[in-house]
């Protein structure tokens, strides 16, 4: 249950450095594709944080070196490949159906939980499982 309990929380704290680096992204650039570029922006922040977070304290893996460190970067952000799909398209359905920031970024919230649940599956099975 401890387990259940902080990665709740870990996800909660990468949700919002998602979409507060998408959200500061958009004050400070207007130009063309601002959406995909803040959620570029807003993906790679929540992927760093994420991955720290789950690394040290959810699977309290401690990595060898730094080429085992980005070898387990690159399986964890593969496995996020899946998950990505799902949070973007929840975000853009919102954004296409609501044409609003405040629900684009509702549909962000939502398809980040329902990844984030995926993700914990598969980073338990695929990725955190080498010592």
């Amino acid at each position: 249950m401890k387990i259940a309990v902080n990665y709740t929380i870990f996800a909660i704290l990468a949700t919002i450095a998602n979409i507060g680096a998408q959200d500061i992204t958009v004050r400070f650039y207007q130009g063309s594709f601002d959406l995909w570029v803040s959620i570029f922006i807003g993906t790679g922040v929540g992927l760093v944080v994420k991955y720290v977070l789950d690394k040290k304290f959810i699977f309290k893996f401690v990595t060898k070196n730094a080429a085992q460190d980005g070898k387990l970067f690159f399986l964890y952000s593969c496995m996020g490949l899946v998950t990505t799909a799902i949070f973007w398209g929840f975000e853009f359905a919102f954004d296409t159906i609501f044409d609003s920031k405040t629900m684009r970024y509702t549909g962000g919230v939502i398809g980040l939980a329902i990844g984030y649940f995926i993700k914990y599956l598969l980073d338990k099975k695929f990725v955190f499982v080498y010592r």
